[in-house]
């Protein structure tokens, strides 16, 4: 997400609304364009009037709120027209290549119907509401790269704007959360025209998009290794630079104290219902002060070596491992200027494969040079072998099963790749006690072929040490929530509520700047400051004193 903002920013790209048809309810279509030059994307948007007892966040769903698609170029009537039969469907629905991205949303309800009523009686919403919910619609779902029929990876890879990971679907979902904006305060003016007031930029800036995700997330991780090692070495490039800086400038410092300081303000907004993540949140709240306190010692900080590495350093070794990833994140803020270029080398277009040449004595190496963390692993308790994976045949999403009281585990999916590493590491012995030291993998995939594709991840693997969740993803105590915070983070995901270990919600693109934001040349918003956004009380003068909500 911040990628895209600071392209967004950097290369000028323009905004506008060619189509706003709702009525007074907010049902309807619109249209949200962005354009640079001759390239435009179009967010088309459709609004549906939605029984309560047809609401629902889970993938089997069949109506929501708003349904969308991000459209290559500028929509003609006729493709606005087929459209509205076709995106209410979702993946029942039929699509063409002109489709990106294609995606559907529900509303917070609560939250929704009080700035309708705020709004249209003249008054700013309940600012504690707005820092609890945070957003007014939250996707289900933000489908690419060819699924149900919309076009395929290959179509955008090369365009600049969208050759980084997931561009497409952050600019869907940024697009779409200017319709909700718009789409409040157009009912809230439609109830009371007199009486409306618009939201306040601050709020209306704060407020983001939510997100429900669940399952059909978790095994990206393992069918894209070459990508998630990218993802990763970046982020460890970038974190290594800060760290072996020798000196720090005093803008950077106080920028980093002033990033800590929101910071603190931001997690202390931070509130789930998940007991575990909440225990967390709590734990690091103390531990920000801790940080901010060792940061303030300004004569000890600046006197070490490597003043940021001392930094991460002690917090390694005393804080919880919330407490380290949020400094990550901090670290690398004040320095953009070092790191942004980085961005350019998460994208992947490498594609695994087979080296027959390689020996099977080569293979044994690389194995236990590699792999040593799988060969570790014990799979002979039941319970180390009690989930497994598939995909359902109604919605052909990933699901979890269990071994032992469901049917289907001879429809698993290859996500077992500890297990899978094993028994080629078994095979692969057995070929070299029997004098096959020297065969080629040629040779040994002929005799055995169902191994071709853990030989081939090892092979590939080998040369991407970042790509491999290095954990039993079949054992009872996998939790896939994990799974799914990781790749979300690397979205800029913020505001993690787990509703259990399989599915979460997040806020996406909460503090970010509005397409006014980005365009109006206003040099005293900066629109790529926007991590950590925390709402600033609101302060009333009351005969002479000032009260703070």
């Amino acid at each position: 997400m911040p990628t895209l903002i600071r392209r967004l920013v950097r290369e000028d790209w323009r905004f506008d609304r060619p189509l706003f048809q709702l009525d007074a309810q907010g049902f309807g279509h619109a249209v949200y364009r962005v354009s640079r030059g001759e390239r435009r994307y179009s967010l088309i948007v459709f609004s549906h009037e939605l029984a309560p007892e047809d609401r629902t966040d889970r993938v089997i769903a069949e109506a929501w709120d708003a349904t969308f698609v991000l459209f290559d170029g500028d929509p003609t009537s006729g493709d606005i027209e087929r459209l509205s039969q076709n995106a209410p469907k979702q993946e029942a629905g039929r699509f063409l290549a002109s489709e990106l991205v294609l995606s559907r949303a529900n509303k917070s309800t609560r939250f929704f119907g009080h700035l309708v009523e705020c709004l249209s009686q003249g008054r700013q919403p309940d600012r504690t509401m707005v820092v609890d919910v945070g957003y007014l619609m939250r996707t289900t779902a933000v489908y690419g790269n060819g699924k149900f029929g919309i076009a395929d990876r290959a179509k955008i890879e090369a365009r600049p704007e969208l050759m980084g990971p997931f561009q497409a679907e952050m600019l869907t979902v940024y697009l779409f959360r200017c319709f909700t904006l718009d789409l409040v305060e157009h009912v809230a003016r439609t109830r009371a025209p007199e009486s409306f007031v618009e939201l306040d930029p601050e709020l209306r800036r704060f407020i983001g998009i939510g997100n429900s995700t669940g399952l059909g997330m978790a095994p990206f991780l393992v069918t894209h290794p070459i990508l998630i090692n990218n993802w990763v070495t970046v982020r460890e490039t970038a974190l290594a630079r800060v760290r072996s800086l020798a000196t720090v400038e005093s803008h950077r410092l106080a920028r980093f104290r002033s990033l800590l300081s929101r910071a603190i303000g931001h997690v202390e907004e931070w509130s789930v219902a998940d007991e575990r993540q909440m225990n967390r949140v709590l734990v690091l709240r103390g531990e920000l002060q801790r940080l901010n306190e060792w940061a303030d010692d300004e004569a000890r900080f600046l006197s070490q070596a490597l003043p940021w590495d001392w930094l991460y350093r002690q917090c390694e070794a005393e804080l919880s491992t919330e407490a380290q990833e949020f400094l990550v994140s901090l670290l690398l803020e004040p320095y953009g200027d070092e790191v942004d270029g980085l961005t350019d080398c998460m994208n992947s277009d490498a594609v695994a494969k087979l080296q027959p040449a390689m020996t099977l004595a080569e293979l044994r190496h690389l194995l236990e040079t590699h792999y040593a963390w799988a060969l570790r692993l014990n799979f002979d308790a039941p319970e180390s072998q009690r989930q497994f994976w598939y995909v359902s045949e109604e919605k052909l999403e990933p699901r979890l099963g269990d071994r032992y009281a469901e049917p289907g585990a001879d429809k698993e999916m290859p996500l077992a790749i500890g297990r899978d590493i094993q028994k080629l590491q078994a095979a692969v012995i057995d070929w070299i006690d029997a004098g096959g030291a020297d065969e080629s993998i040629a040779a040994f995939l002929l005799q055995v072929p169902g191994f071709r594709h853990v030989v081939r991840r090892v092979q590939t693997m080998a040369r991407h040490p970042y790509g491999e969740i290095r954990d039993n993803l079949i054992d009872r105590s996998c939790l896939p929530i994990d799974l799914l915070r990781c790749k979300l983070s690397f979205f800029g995901a913020s505001k993690f509520d787990p509703k259990s270990d399989r599915w979460t919600r997040i806020t996406m693109y909460q503090g970010a700047p509005l397409p006014e934001d980005l365009t109006n040349g206003d040099d005293v918003l900066d629109p790529t400051d926007w991590c950590f956004p925390s709402l600033s009380p609101q302060v009333e003068e009351t005969g002479g004193r000032q009260v703070i909500s």
